[in-house]
């Protein structure tokens, strides 16, 4: 097999205004989700005012897993709990200066002690200890999708081969268990990953594999096999065209919601937002 493509280091979404020559799949979901956020975000490039503390306790965990699959891949054993949780704290201290949004009867102190036992199941669960060759660890993906939309920008969190295909896994934390209808519905951007890789490495049969964590007191880990539906990777690519041109036009307005706005960055540009 020949190896994945490997790009040049840019930060995540990195880019903003006329500069931009790529889309990623956090930036579509942003346009989504309100089209005035995606303005503020990857057009003008503001500063967010504040940021959701669970944004920063997924991207610890994240590393700390990261972290363990490197150790594995490199031969060595798999890091101490010690290892993975300084790992997990680094990300807190690496963050950007803005506020942090806690919820309720949440604080820094619990969201540790979260990812401690979040961490100690991962360590004792068969996911830890992939059945295959792992490829690639938050592989770096660029390429062409759809005609006329610029380059989709993706991340992979890992890849593995196993005999029978390569696994295209990614990594969720949640506050309660998923059932099929979410899996269904949050596919989507495995699906177009699934080309990228496609385009790198032909004649593989590519499955998709959500593996969710759950944030509560006794922590599950549930992983879910998917086949790539090539009518749902239809749909996803024209749901990234018609995104795309709406973007491309200027459409932005704000979309008020209250499940997205009492956790948004952006709400005094938004209040000041005269259109």
């Amino acid at each position: 097999m020949r190896p994945l493509l490997s790009v040049s280091s840019t930060s995540r979404d990195s880019a903003v205004g006329s500069v931009r020559d790529y889309i990623s799949f956090s930036a579509l979901r942003t346009y989504q989700a309100c089209p005035l956020k995606y303005y503020f975000k990857y057009v003008v490039g503001l500063p967010e005012e504040s940021v959701p503390a669970t944004l920063v306790f997924g991207s610890g965990i994240h590393r700390a897993l990261e972290l363990h699959f490197r150790e594995i891949q490199s031969g060595h054993p798999p890091p101490s709990l010690a290892t993975l949780l300084a790992e997990y704290e680094q990300c807190w201290q690496d963050r950007q200066s803005a506020p942090l949004q806690f919820g309720k009867d949440e604080n820094e102190q619990t969201l540790h002690q979260l990812a401690s036992r979040l961490l100690v199941k991962f360590a004792s669960s068969a996911v830890a200890r992939p059945a295959g060759r792992i490829v690639a660890i938050e592989q770096q993906l660029r390429g062409r999708i759809v005609v006329d939309v610029p380059d989709l920008l993706g991340y992979i969190d890992l890849i593995v081969e196993t005999d029978q295909a390569l696994l295209l896994i990614d990594w969720k934390t949640s506050r309660g268990r998923w059932g099929a209808e979410q899996v269904q519905d949050s596919l989507e951007q495995l699906l177009l990953y699934s080309v990228l890789v496609d385009n790198l490495v032909p004649h593989h049969l590519v499955q998709l594999q959500l593996t969710v964590m759950t944030k509560t007191k006794e922590p599950a880990i549930d992983s879910f096999i998917r086949p790539v539906d090539p009518q749902r990777l239809e749909r996803t690519k024209r749901v990234l065209q018609r995104v795309w041109r709406s973007i491309e036009a200027e459409h932005f307005y704000p979309a008020p919601s209250p499940l997205n706005c009492g956790s948004c960055g952006f709400r005094r540009s938004c209040h000041a937002w005269t259109g």
